[in-house]
């Protein structure tokens, strides 16, 4: 990687870079096809499946505590990013927002654009978990996956996703993009879970 945008982590930050990253001296932008525009004012987010089907707008979302966060995050194209500053949802609160069958194991991310990415709701429901909306204290861009995206700190960045748009609850795993093209189920960097064949 060149050295003008990445470096590598030292033998101090080994216990917080997984095998294979470097650091990343911005904060790269890697997306599949257009970005999509939404503003806060018409974004809405639906639960549905193995849920209770609920909607909820913009207001509804600010309305639920809002927390500051501090996390690391790995991109599986092999760059990492210490100490990311966001503000959001924690993910534990909005689960108490919804009625979720207790068949439910995995779920599956929809995003405006028509991206998806899947979840076990074990990787789900984690405290360090939330939903982002401000980036070092700034409303977060489209480019990085504005006005909301999902953020889990454990997994590769693909499984964070952008321009995130609802939720289906599932009693089954269920691939979704990048699963279907190659990339593994789960995800987990310290385990180096980037394709398929480690699956």
């Amino acid at each position: 990687m060149p050295r003008k945008f990445f470096s590598k982590p030292d033998s101090s930050q080994s216990d917080r870079v997984p095998p294979g990253q470097y650091l990343a001296k911005g904060f790269p932008v890697l997306t599949y096809g257009e970005t999509p525009k939404i503003n806060t004012k018409d974004w809405q987010f639906k639960v549905w499946g193995l849920a209770e089907p609920k909607t909820f707008t913009w207001s509804d979302f600010m309305s639920l505590p809002q927390q500051d966060f501090t996390a690391d995050f790995h991109c599986v194209t092999r760059w990492s990013k210490l100490d990311v500053q966001w503000t959001g949802i924690k993910v534990t609160d909005f689960l108490q927002e919804i009625d979720l069958n207790s068949k439910t194991t995995h779920l599956l991310q929809h995003c405006y654009g028509g991206y998806t990415t899947n979840l076990a709701l074990k990787d789900f429901a984690r405290a360090e978990n939330f939903f982002a909306h401000t980036l070092n204290g700034e409303p977060l861009t489209a480019e990085h996956g504005g006005p909301m995206r999902l953020v889990v700190p454990h997994l590769y960045a693909w499984k964070s996703a952008k321009w995130i748009s609802g939720i289906e609850f599932l009693d089954h795993d269920r691939p979704g993009f990048w699963e279907r093209n190659g990339y593994h189920h789960r995800g987990e960097p310290w385990k180096e879970e980037r394709y398929a064949g480690k699956y």
